[in-house]
């Protein structure tokens, strides 16, 4: 039972931890153009490999960016490696990752659906996880409803693209990704199954 009670505990160990982002939505919104074609004008990406950020934390949002810098700067070593990203973060201060990340978070993220086949079992797991093998429910960390927690930087995760969430779970299963805190989404993602990641992401688009 402690390996299911550590998300809560490292959750609230980190609101004392909680920083503003300082920027300006409009200054954002003005620097968002070039991020506009994968990521669509107001964050809503069309296109199911790319996140829909719109209405996402905007601490989250600047620590990714930051990280998405980090991993280009240090050859992967460090941060989050992304050869997209790290060419599209190559030239933002400081300040203009703020200010993105404020626009973004301004925005409204577009609600997806949840295939009926999958919510009996997506359910499961998210609220319940599976003690039997050792995984922790969903919604320790990122809330009933998959809003997340902006004050521990926990993303929100309801209404993302499946295609996304699956990459992602995929890329914590396999370290490529290794960006989490204290190694807890490679923790869990390393034992879903294929069936478990499918079921989980395709859950995840239409929570609400």
């Amino acid at each position: 039972m402690k390996k299911f009670a550590l998300p809560v505990m490292l959750f609230l160990g980190l609101v004392g931890q909680v920083f503003a982002v300082e920027g300006n939505a409009e200054a954002g919104k003005a620097k968002s153009a070039t991020c506009a074609a994968c990521h669509g004008p107001d964050g809503n990406s069309p296109t199911d490999m790319y996140p829909k950020i719109a209405g996402q934390h905007a601490g989250y949002i600047y620590k990714q960016l930051k990280e998405f810098k980090a991993g280009m700067t240090s050859g992967g070593k460090e941060g989050r490696n992304n050869a997209v990203m790290g060419g599209m973060v190559a030239a933002l201060s400081d300040q203009d990752m703020k200010d993105l990340a404020v626009f973004y978070a301004s925005q409204t993220m577009k609600s997806g659906s949840t295939p009926e086949d999958v919510v009996a079992r997506g359910q499961q797991l998210f609220r319940a996880g599976d003690m039997d093998r050792g995984i922790a429910a969903c919604i320790a960390c990122h809330g009933p409803r998959g809003v997340g927690h902006s004050l521990a930087n926990f993303p929100k995760i309801s209404f993302q693209h499946p295609a996304y969430i699956k990459a992602q779970l995929e890329s914590f299963r396999s370290g490529t990704r290794a960006n989490d805190m204290n190694g807890m989404m490679r923790d869990i993602a390393k034992k879903l199954t294929d069936e478990d990641i499918e079921v989980l992401s395709k859950y995840l688009g239409g929570l609400h």
